[in-house]
């Protein structure tokens, strides 16, 4: 007989015993242990305090102890074991086809880019990358007025963010666009265009922690130092920005 507070010590102390990576929205095994425990209860992250002494049934005890397994001897971050993750105070569906988001991009957007962009004045917003849709979605949702084209060079990363878009209803303002960078885009003027692109060079891809190799590739190795697709964006931003348009590019 176990409740969601004797598991969730339970799965901190064999975290922390088996010496896993945190960098996929958490960065420590306490942090690890409430999002695992509580998200495979299907439990939000303010429940009642009493909830968590209430009694669990064998099946979901049995449910949580394979997945908390699963974190430690696979080194799958828990956003994939559980095929969510969090971003801008917002729950996006994922899995391996995409990166988990994890950009301080997200505070940029909850704060509406203030003071460098007005609200009022963002009609179109472009999202470089966006895997799982997460940044884009966060836009249209931040800007409720303005239309959204999310880009993405990978047909599979775009079949998850597709399922994002149709999750919040933005099928109307969020176009999920098949393009490596701008090559597919129409000549459109954009008043924000933001992007979250793969950064990881060649010697720091030899070295990350086993938890990364879940991610795809594609969305985390960019040359020799990192910045093959940055340069990219650079060279050609200003072709596609409105006249007082601004870029904001994680590096």
């Amino acid at each position: 007989m176990l409740t969601p507070r004797q598991l969730i010590h339970e799965a901190e102390r064999r975290f922390a015993k088996a010496g896993l990576y945190y960098g996929h929205g958490t960065d420590n095994p306490y942090a690890e242990a409430v999002f695992l425990v509580l998200r495979a209860l299907g439990f939000p992250f303010d429940v009642a305090d009493a909830v968590l002494d209430d009694v669990l049934p064998q099946p979901d005890i049995d449910h949580v102890r394979q997945l908390i397994e699963a974190r430690i001897r696979q080194r799958k971050p828990a956003a994939y074991l559980l095929k969510e993750a969090w971003f801008a105070g917002l729950s996006f569906y994922t899995d391996e086809r995409v990166l988990i988001p994890r950009s301080p991009i997200a505070e940029l957007i909850e704060e509406q880019f203030s003071p460098w962009l007005r609200q009022e004045r963002v009609r179109r917003i472009l999202d470089l990358g966006t895997g799982g849709g997460c940044i884009a979605i966060a836009c249209a949702i931040a800007f409720e007025g303005a239309m959204v084209d999310a880009v993405d060079i990978s047909e599979e990363a775009l079949a998850v963010a597709r399922l994002n878009i149709e999750r919040y209803g933005l099928q109307g303002r969020v176009a999920a666009i098949h393009s490596d960078l701008f090559q597919h885009l129409q000549a459109n003027r954009y008043d924000l265009i933001v992007s979250n692109p793969p950064y990881v060079d060649a010697n720091e891809m030899a070295g990350l922690p086993a938890e990364y190799t879940h991610e795809p590739v594609q969305g985390l190795c960019a040359g020799s130092d990192g910045l093959d697709i940055v340069r990219r964006i650079l060279a050609e931003a200003h072709r596609y920005l409105a006249e007082d348009g601004i870029l904001v590019v994680e590096v």
